[in-house]
């Protein structure tokens, strides 16, 4: 028992360590499984490639900059002075914090206090997706700017 107690140390002193390598190197930290389902709603689900990818000349996503902010290109039926132009940066380093992205991920509020402008969907995801979702965001390298 006391050995199998040691064994469990030992690997959680590892896994720490190996953490703050895999951290220093810019690669993912965490649950892989979480970064993987974060992977599946991003692209599979909330679709966010679709406003926060740049578009070639063609209209097609450029893969190379996924997730790295783009310009709007969705246009409102109605004219809106609230439209935004610009659909920020996710990749590497998402616009707020880990809690500031949960709010917005599981009420639809911004950091402001305010609901999000359309074309952005208000989201009400279950905490435990928009953790998975944050992890994946935070994995991603995005290119030098």
């Amino acid at each position: 028992m006391i050995a199998l107690a040691g064994l469990l140390v030992w690997g959680i002193g590892n896994d720490s360590s190996a953490q703050d390598s895999r951290q220093r190197r810019g690669q993912p930290v965490g649950d892989e499984s979480l970064v993987s389902r974060g992977k599946y709603i991003v692209e599979g689900v909330a679709m966010c490639e679709q406003c926060h990818t740049p578009r070639d000349s063609s209209g097609n996503p450029e893969r190379a900059k996924k997730l790295e902010g783009a310009a709007v290109w969705l246009a409102s039926a109605e004219p809106s002075s609230d439209w935004p132009l610009r659909a920020p940066r996710l990749a590497g380093n998402p616009p707020a914090s880990n809690e500031d992205m949960i709010k917005l991920l599981t009420t639809g509020i911004w950091r402001d206090g305010k609901r999000l402008r359309p074309p952005m969907p208000q989201f009400r995801m279950d905490p435990r997706d928009a953790e998975a979702v944050i992890a994946y965001l935070r994995s991603l390298s995005p290119t030098p700017q």
